[in-house]
């Protein structure tokens, strides 16, 4: 798994992390929209779950390849 994050280029991940965080563009985003239920105490259905997870992917990948390359030096 190290591999496949270490193979990933920056710029498409960080690109994927804004589009995925700003989706979508008409209403309200998503992650402001499960961060608000989170709030609430409202995020408990399995599909805003994954919703949130499926949202947030990119910036988990693009936040672990940076510490994965900052171990490595």
């Amino acid at each position: 798994m190290k591999s496949f994050i270490k193979s990933l280029p920056y710029p498409l991940l960080f690109i994927m992390a804004v589009f995925m965080a700003f989706a979508p563009f008409q209403a309200e985003p998503h992650l402001v929209q499960k961060f608000d239920m989170f709030m609430a105490g409202k995020l408990s259905k399995p599909l805003d779950i994954f919703d949130l997870f499926w949202h947030l992917l990119p910036m988990i990948l693009l936040v672990t390849k940076f510490f994965l390359s900052q171990k490595e030096k």
